[in-house]
């Protein structure tokens, strides 16, 4: 089944009307620009699975590209908190609660960590150019990213790239929670 040609005609609509570049839209989409311009000019026939990462580099859903006539929804999503996830870590003591829906793992991921104190999160590096944001709620931790250290206390905020061996710490005698925000920038497969 042949999709109709106007998807490539949608795509460009929805790229121009948020002033993205084929080169953004690859890096967003994991779709290669060469491909992006063959398909905004409806010169190759993509497979849904394209149409569907296209779709999520522009932040719209399929149907948008799909039909010519659909209005692009807006995005209201919710994630109720009997749908928080808690993560199980090898780390005795902390406790990371992920905020962000499913669908925006690997690109934009929204965390809630308790320590308890003298509790550590150790890190590997992430994927190439990915970053965390880091905003202390309550209590101090030490964060340290190659070869840069800090301590953070309440209301202070990091931001940091985390394609490097990192760890938050929790030195003190009382529980400390940070909100954590993970982008992924990198080229991914």
């Amino acid at each position: 089944m042949e999709n109709p040609p106007m998807i490539g005609k949608n795509i460009q609509k929805l790229r121009n009307a948020r002033n993205l570049t084929l080169n953004v839209l690859s890096e967003r989409s994991g779709v290669s620009k060469a491909m992006l311009s063959q398909i905004e000019s409806d010169k190759v026939n993509p497979t849904i699975a394209t149409v569907w990462k296209i779709a999520r580099g522009l932040g719209v859903d399929l149907q948008d590209l799909i039909d010519s006539n659909a209005t692009p929804k807006r995005k209201f999503a919710v994630n109720r908190s009997e749908a928080i996830k808690v993560l199980d870590t090898a780390e005795h003591g902390v406790t990371i609660k992920v905020f962000s829906p499913l669908e925006m793992a690997g690109d934009l991921e929204i965390y809630m960590l308790v320590f308890d104190p003298k509790a550590v999160l150790a890190s590997e590096p992430h994927m190439a150019g990915t970053e965390e944001f880091l905003t202390v709620i309550k209590g101090s931790v030490k964060v340290t990213a190659g070869g840069n250290r800090t301590e953070l206390h309440k209301g202070d905020f990091l931001a940091y790239h985390s394609d490097i061996e990192h760890a938050i710490t929790n030195e003190g005698a009382t529980q400390a929670v940070i909100s954590m925000i993970v982008r992924y920038t990198g080229v991914q497969g």
